[in-house]
């Protein structure tokens, strides 16, 4: 089952769900908008290593925008830090900004029971497009779970995001044992 607003805000009172900065007007029927964060990163080398650190060169968005193009794919960030302690939180993309052809995540649109941080979004664009800081760039929608969490994602010693960073954050693949 999906949360309603009624829910989303009930569930944020008791402590289960934290949006920072909380604005009530990003508060959906059933999800909440996020906007992207002042950061964005590109990856340094052309050719990423799934065994290796692959390292990211992180630079802000100026005021009047940046335009992303095809050719490159960046990893953004949310303004919002959450925290979601007994839902599993999928971010999905808004629809406005689909139409200007805009992925934010490739794989990753599902969270963790647990998880606590910002959202590292993987952006990629089908045509060239200017994008904005504090701009709507996707929902949040919560989802109940069925049955007791043996580790939380924010207790989990393999957890390879719990650094908590208001910055996109590169691929920790490389830290898999494969």
């Amino acid at each position: 089952m999906i949360l309603t607003d009624q829910e989303i805000l009930d569930n944020m009172k008791k402590g289960f769900i934290k949006i920072e900065p909380f604005n009530p007007s990003s508060l959906g029927t059933n999800s909440y908008d996020v906007h992207l964060g002042k950061t964005l990163g590109v990856y340094v080398d052309s050719v990423l290593d799934s065994k290796k650190h692959n390292k990211i060169e992180v630079f802000n968005i100026p005021d009047d925008g940046i335009v992303l193009t095809p050719e490159n794919f960046y990893l953004g960030v949310t303004m919002e830090y959450t925290e979601t302690l007994r839902h599993v939180p999928f971010l999905e993309g808004k629809s406005s900004v689909g139409r200007l052809g805009i992925d934010i995540h490739a794989t990753a649109g599902k969270g963790d029971v647990g998880f606590c941080n910002f959202w590292t979004l993987e952006i990629s664009v089908k045509k060239p497009v200017r994008v904005y800081q504090g701009m709507p760039i996707g929902q949040l929608i919560y989802f109940e779970i069925k049955g007791e969490i043996i580790t939380p994602y924010n207790t989990k010693s393999s957890a390879k995001y719990n650094d908590k960073k208001p910055i996109p954050v590169e691929s920790m693949m490389w830290k898999n044992n494969f």
